[in-house]
């Protein structure tokens, strides 16, 4: 079984330095932008909708990434649009939200429908960000519906370029040891 399928004639766009491990599946109508990377266990369906992901994005091991389609219930559905420079972290579920430019999301959250997750934002690990929900620039979002907590320092600010060069690092590794 290939990991990168065709649905419906939709072939995912993948850019030639993209990393996809051969664990993980991408389907459809998705596009992964340059030195991105997508980790084991991860699977992006673009089966009813479109899913952007960016450039120098990473979305870690058993994440699952998918949309809803157009309905009477969600007229125009809700497509994934993922900016550059994102982390995901491990086993996160994003369905149907934007994560704009330069935001950590962190391990085992969950961002419904329609949430808007703004630069330079840090989801907690475990929160859970409700759909339509719009996150602003520069805090700390944590919980159970995700509440903003606090401003961001000037060190966790930093940390989002940090990451996203730490694993484009790492995917360049991996091409490497894929040769």
């Amino acid at each position: 079984m290939q990991n990168i399928r065709t649905f419906d004639n939709f072939q995912p766009s993948i850019a030639s330095n993209a990393y996809i491990d051969e664990a993980a599946i991408v389907i459809g109508d998705v596009t992964i932008g340059a030195q991105s990377s997508i980790w084991p266990g991860v699977i992006v369906r673009g089966d009813i909708h479109r899913i952007s992901i960016g450039e120098e994005t990473n979305i870690q091991d058993g994440s699952i990434l998918h949309v809803t389609h157009d309905s009477k219930f969600l007229p125009g559905g809700a497509e994934l649009i993922i900016g550059n420079g994102v982390t995901v972290g491990h086993r996160v579920i994003l369905h149907g939200c934007t994560i704009q430019d330069a935001a950590l999301i962190g391990m085992g959250a969950i961002i419904m429908d329609q949430a808007r997750v703004r630069s330079h934002v840090v989801v907690g690990a475990g929160s859970v960000v409700p759909g339509h929900k719009d996150l602003e620039s520069g805090y700390l979002y944590f919980g159970a519906p995700a509440r903003r907590v606090r401003k961001l320092t000037q060190q966790e600010l930093d940390y989002f370029d940090y990451s996203a060069r730490h694993y484009v690092k790492l995917t360049k590794r991996h091409h490497k040891n894929s040769e």
